[in-house]
């Protein structure tokens, strides 16, 4: 079967859709003839989007603000009561995207408040969306469940140890959403990058541009539209098959902490 052919007409929803892997998930989706139901806390950057997606074949596309930390507004959106429009409430792909990582210091330095941030939206806002969303996967018996983690949640690195938890957990939840699972025909993927040139570094540095460019400088790093390819690969085999995890990373780099810095002079 084409990817085209199992993917199109299909509600997907994208968490964290405004930039960066979400954005490019929600082109290759929409290149792929999905319905888009796109969530972020800048609405109007998903606006932006719109067109573009259109223009790329999308069947129809919803945008929504919505930040993934306020469990009130996660259900309202998303659960049982949820406020969508009847045929946008049947979704059958989701994409916990949302997700940040903040600052670079050691555990017994570094701000709390960061902690709070980190915590709040890569691993409770993962876990709201998931409660609202799954149990429609469970009784309809079809559905994909696919969380963005990291190179991170496999190995740990200096200054980063609460963004590592984060993913951690992440890796730690989508095994156990597979087994709770287990019996019914929803699958769940984790899709775990190394370093990938977005704005996640001007956003872990709170927009620190010089400090960001620094982190992939002389280095490959992997492109927004690798992780996009390879999610929709996940989703796109046949029924039967579950791909439980796909750990990637740039040529330049082997983990979280070995990479090759290539001399520009070269």
């Amino acid at each position: 079967m084409a990817i085209q052919d199992s993917i199109r007409g299909r509600v997907v929803l994208i968490t964290g859709a405004s930039s960066g892997i979400g954005a490019a998930t929600a082109q290759a989706f929409a290149e792929a003839g999905a319905k888009l139901l796109l969530c972020a806390r800048r609405l109007d950057k998903l606006k932006e989007l719109e067109s573009s997606l259109t223009q790329a074949g999308a069947a129809a596309i919803r945008s929504e603000q919505l930040d993934v930390r306020d469990r009130g507004a996660v259900n309202a959106l998303l659960g049982d009561y949820s406020s969508l429009p009847s045929d946008w409430q049947a979704i059958d792909i989701l994409i916990n995207n949302a997700g940040l990582s903040r600052g670079l210091s050691k555990l017994y330095e570094d701000d709390p408040e960061n902690w709070e941030e980190m915590i709040d939206t890569n691993t409770k806002g993962l876990l709201y969306v998931s409660r609202a969303v799954v149990p429609g996967m469970v009784k309809r018996g079809s559905g994909h469940v696919v969380n963005l983690g990291s190179t991170a949640g496999h190995q740990t690195y200096a200054g980063g140890a609460v963004y590592c938890a984060t993913k951690a957990a992440e890796r730690v939840l989508s095994e156990a959403l597979k087994l709770d699972l287990m019996g019914t025909p929803v699958r769940v993927t984790s899709i775990d990058p190394g370093m990938v040139e977005t704005d996640f570094s001007t956003v872990r540095f709170r927009g620190d541009a010089a400090r960001a460019a620094k982190v992939y400088e002389n280095i490959t790093p992997l492109q927004a539209t690798d992780v996009a390819d390879a999610i929709v690969w996940a989703v796109s085999r046949p029924a039967h098959v579950n791909i439980h995890y796909i750990l990637m990373t740039s040529i330049d780099q082997a983990n979280s902490t070995t990479l090759v810095r290539r001399d520009a002079a070269k």
